[in-house]
């Protein structure tokens, strides 16, 4: 079974910046995407940005520039630097892993979410 923990959210000012982390535990495929969306209540999920395995990055346009998605040096980690936060940043925040086992099937897992609020 696959485990999402996520961490480093909180209150910041606008402007300011904070870390999100992310490990997967558990049996992971090396084919592999990890991200980052989030979510506003009401509103429907949104990609942040993610990460291949192969260190491939992709961004929302609204945070190309500010945002920064890498992997951490152990395995099956992810963290998104944030920095430059505006108040329509905040929401919560949910880590996403994308496996694969053979061409065309992946398996989808999420975090709990973290709570990102942005004060202007």
């Amino acid at each position: 079974q696959v485990q999402l923990v996520e961490s480093g959210g909180g209150l910041v000012q606008a402007g300011g910046s904070l870390r999100l982390s992310c490990a997967a535990s558990g049996s992971i495929f090396s084919v592999n995407v990890m991200g980052w969306y989030r979510q506003l209540p009401g509103k429907q999920r949104e990609l942040v940005a993610h990460i291949t395995n192969g260190n491939i990055t992709k961004y929302a346009d609204s945070v190309k520039g500010r945002f920064t998605i890498s992997r951490g040096d152990a395995k099956n980690t992810v963290y998104l630097q944030m920095n430059s936060l505006k108040p329509e940043d905040a929401a919560v925040y949910y880590c996403k892993l994308d496996h694969s086992d053979r061409p065309g099937h992946y398996y989808g897992h999420w975090g709990q979410g973290t709570q990102v609020t942005v004060s202007s």
